[in-house]
């Protein structure tokens, strides 16, 4: 499957890719943000590359829990000069993570390829859709909620989320090839959520290309209690898991080790 934006294209026939997290906040939960000064970005995106990094995941908004939200405008002059760097500097595929589609425009006018939604086109009443459309962009859709309560099924539940993206997406136009659907571990989810959806990632995988994004996440230290630079191990492991069940993408911080992994499992499948 192929997909495109902005003359790039995302082949998912051929290999699993990575996407490195570029977090260009002062409050990332992974201990690895702030990259805001544009010479330190650009010798940090060269090394996610050089690791073997396909994408560059750009975010400005720190989501973690209890999260101190930023403005539009503070989110939109902390990622469009990265945005541009990254586009001056490298020929590679750009991605914003942002909800917000004022942000994910000027980032698409900019050089952006991929908006990584963490609503999946589901907030301010489908203005992302929009902005997708207007741009051809491809869309990474998360599933999100506003609480950890589900009194049906989660596999059922996170099924009638992502119908309603499909929605949005018909209705702008937006082509259904263009569309990855992330499950959103870590988000409106507990321990117990997260563990049950990675078992049943091909449940999900049926609809549409995955991407996964564990890395460094608190479920994963909760019962070691590892910080989150301790987290690694367990991220490789997961996403190693995850991908034998067809994930295509996975979203880490630690790029070196699992394209090493990766050099490995794709032998083997």
């Amino acid at each position: 499957m192929k997909l495109e934006s902005n003359g790039k294209i995302i082949d998912l026939s051929k290999k699993v890719l990575i996407m490195g997290i570029l977090n260009v906040t002062p409050d990332s939960f992974s201990g690895d943000g702030n990259f805001i000064d544009i010479e330190t970005t650009v010798n940090q995106v060269k090394k996610l590359l050089d690791d073997g990094a396909d994408i560059i995941d750009v975010g400005g908004q720190s989501t973690r829990p209890r999260y101190l939200e930023i403005t539009v405008e503070e989110e939109i002059n902390r990622v469009v000069p990265i945005i541009k760097a990254i586009s001056k500097n490298f020929d590679c595929l750009i991605s914003i993570d942002t909800y917000r589609y004022q942000v994910a425009e000027e980032c698409l006018k900019n050089g952006a390829h991929i908006v990584n939604d963490i609503w999946g086109l589901q907030k301010d009443n489908g203005e992302m859709g929009k902005i997708v459309s207007k741009y051809s962009a491809i869309v990474i859709a998360m599933h999100n909620k506003k609480d950890k309560n589900y009194s049906e099924d989660i596999i059922e539940s996170m099924k009638k989320f992502y119908q309603r993206t499909f929605e949005i997406a018909s209705e702008n136009k937006i082509e259904r090839n263009k569309i990855i659907i992330d499950p959103g571990i870590g988000f409106a989810k507990g321990s117990k959520e997260n563990i049950e959806v990675l078992l049943r990632l091909e449940e999900l995988i049926s609809i549409a290309p995955v991407l996964l994004g564990v890395s460094r996440k608190k479920f994963i230290g909760e019962e070691m209690q590892l910080s989150p630079l301790e987290r690694d191990d367990g991220t490789l492991g997961i996403n190693i898991l995850a991908i034998t069940k067809g994930v295509k993408i996975i979203r880490v911080h630690n790029v070196r080790s699992h394209k090493r992994a990766l050099s490995i499992v794709e032998k083997l499948l």
